[in-house]
Parts: C-alpha cells; structure tokens; sequence
C-alpha cells in the first residue's frame, strides 16, 4: 500500500515536471558540462533529462510492487510441519489453506519456500528502489540549485518567506537544500536492508526487527516528503528568460567561431586562414573578459575586421541561439508523447484532480 501510495505521488510529479518540460521546450539555455558552458541545449529539453529518471524509478517501484508476495502459512522454520500435523497428513489441504490466507490477505502470488520469515532480501529490493529515486531526486534539486545560483531559475519564494537570517535580499534554495538533505538519507537507509538480509542466520534470527522498524518507515516517510517537496517546486518554477539570454550572448560568440569560419569559407574564404583571425580575435575577447570583467567582445571586433566584411550581415542570423539547439523541441516533444504519456495513462484519473501542495517553509 505504501508503495502504492508513492507511485500515484511519483506520477504527479512527472506530471508536472512534464508540463514544464513542454512550456520551455523552445527556451535556448546554455547547457553546461563539467559545469563549464557547453553547446546550447533549452529548458525543457533540460527538464526532460530530470523526467526520464523519474519515469525509471517509478517504474522500479511499480516492478518491486508487482514483487511483493505473500509469506503464507510456513510454520516456526517454513517447513509447514504443524500444518500437515494439523491436516493429518493431507498435503492438498495444507497447499489450499496456503492459497486461500493469501487471498484473504489481498495476494495473488506465494512464496514458494520460507525460513521463519520471508527473505529479508525482499526488503533490500524495496529500499533499493527507493534509494535509486533518492538518488535521482537529489541530482534534480542540485541541479536547480546551481540554476539558482546563476539566477536563471527559481523555486518557488513565498511572499513572506525569509531568503536569510542575516541578508535580507537573499533567496536560498531551501526546498532544494531539503530535498539534497532528505535524499541523502534516504540513500543511506539501503545499506541497512542489505546489512541485515546479509546476517540473518539459517531460517532467521531476530536481528533484524529493531532495524526494519526503524529504516523501513523511515525510507517510506522520505519518499513521501521528498515527492511533496518535488510537487511544490515543479508547481512554482520562475524562470528567468533575460537572464539566460544574457549568458548566452557571453558566451555564444565563442560557440559561433566554426559556424563564422563556415560562412567565409562559402564566400571563398581560406579556413586556415579565417581560423587563424579568429582565433586571435577569440583570445582578445577572452581576456577582455577573464582579466578586465568587461563583456564578451568577439562579434564586435570582427564587425571591426575588414577580412570579415563578406559575412558582416550574416553575423546576425549566424548568432541566432535557436540556430545551436539543434533538435531539442523535437526531442521534447516525441519524448512526452512516446514515453511519458503511455506511463501516466493508467493515472489520468488522479492527474486530472488537482491537487496542489503547500509547504509550510
């Protein structure tokens, strides 16, 4: 039921998270790797990055589900000894009660042998599962946190919501910081189920009670928090499209050079020649930027290059950002339709109740 319960939750937040990768599929972003700016991606195309691990937890959780047997009625060390006592010896009898138990009890399959308990590796599968999305979560609200940082994007921010004790302009993360913190946890409580499947002894010792007490809510309960803090972000998301479109026009003259190069080789340019004056113009510009602060200069001091007049109206079309995104509306687009609407069919009901979550921050 627990798991249930997360999965319907697990839903509404791809939901969401859908919705906004389909908004901003056309919103040219810097894409970043080694967290250094690379070619240019969009936001939604970003957001379906953050999708796509969600939709393998929720289908880990739904597989583990789909795993969850029943004990049935094994006896003291799974033998079913009393039982048989009990039936006289009638093996038929014993086998039907173990059915009908499971039944009553809402299961449709058995475990076929048992020690005392049911394998405690059963556990292990569950908080795995929930471990993996921990991880996923925490990769999301990281990411949003450094977006933060460059002010592109936002969680939400309560009208009346303090960013800081000690500055008053600042707006931190913190439903992002909950989210790393919780998830973290989460993670961790894995290496408890395995610990205790590892050492239970023969058909069982009781090692293993305090712990499940203990790490088993504990991995539910986190899940379930980490989701609500999830839903409550990807419902106030603030986007902030000058921003971004200023660091684009930072660093997109340097991303440009090979296209600039291409446009003057068709104009009857020599590419190593246009590569060499673009190279210069290129470390100028670079350290106008890194040793004096000033702004990213490279487009003007090619307008400023004679060798470059054959191409100076071109420059324009040349820097367009939409040009550097390649097929990433396509790629949102075919992505919410093929993956992530076919998973979310068996909820449109609940999808379609909306519900909101607030935080009391």
């Amino acid at each position: 039921e627990g798991l249930k319960l997360l999965m319907e939750k697990l839903a509404r937040v791809i939901n969401r998270f859908s919705e906004f990768a389909g908004k901003f599929k056309n919103l040219p972003t810097l894409g970043f790797t080694h967290f250094q700016p690379a070619q240019l991606t969009t936001v939604g195309k970003r957001a379906t990055l953050w999708i796509q691990e969600l939709l393998w937890d929720l289908r880990n959780i739904t597989r583990i589900r789909g795993d969850v047997w029943f004990r049935g009625v094994k006896g003291t060390t799974g033998t079913q000894a009393s039982f048989l006592s009990l039936f006289e010896g009638d093996h038929d009898k014993v086998e039907t009660l173990d059915r009908r138990v499971a039944e009553l009890s809402g299961f449709e399959e058995l475990y076929p042998v048992t020690g005392q308990t049911y394998s405690r590796k059963i556990d292990v599968d569950v908080l795995n599962a929930l471990s993996s999305f921990g991880s996923t979560t925490h990769k999301i609200a990281t990411d949003i946190r450094l977006l933060a940082n460059l002010k592109e994007i936002e969680e939400p921010f309560e009208k009346d919501q303090i960013g800081s004790s000690a500055m008053a302009y600042k707006r931190n993360p913190m439903r992002c910081e909950r989210v790393c913190s919780l998830s973290r946890h989460l993670i961790a409580l894995a290496q408890d189920a395995l610990m205790t499947n590892s050492v239970q002894w023969l058909e069982r010792t009781l090692d293993d009670s305090a712990n499940r007490r203990i790490s088993i809510p504990e991995a539910f309960l986190t899940a379930d928090i980490v989701l609500s803090l999830l839903q409550n972000i990807s419902e106030g998301f603030v986007v902030y499209p000058k921003v971004i479109q200023r660091h684009i026009a930072q660093e997109l003259p340097f991303m440009a050079t090979e296209n600039i190069i291409m446009a003057m080789v068709k104009k009857g340019g020599d590419r190593q020649q246009c590569h060499e004056e673009i190279r210069v113009l290129s470390h100028l510009a670079a350290s106008k930027v890194k040793e004096e602060g000033e702004e990213n200069d490279l487009i003007e001091r090619i307008k400023n290059t004679e060798y470059f007049r054959p191409i100076w109206e071109e420059l324009d079309s040349l820097l367009d950002p939409k040009t550097f995104i390649g097929r990433s509306p396509q790629q949102v687009d075919k992505f919410l339709r093929d993956y992530v609407e076919p998973v979310l069919k068996p909820y449109e009901g609940l999808l379609k109740q909306e519900k909101k979550v607030i935080l009391n921050v």
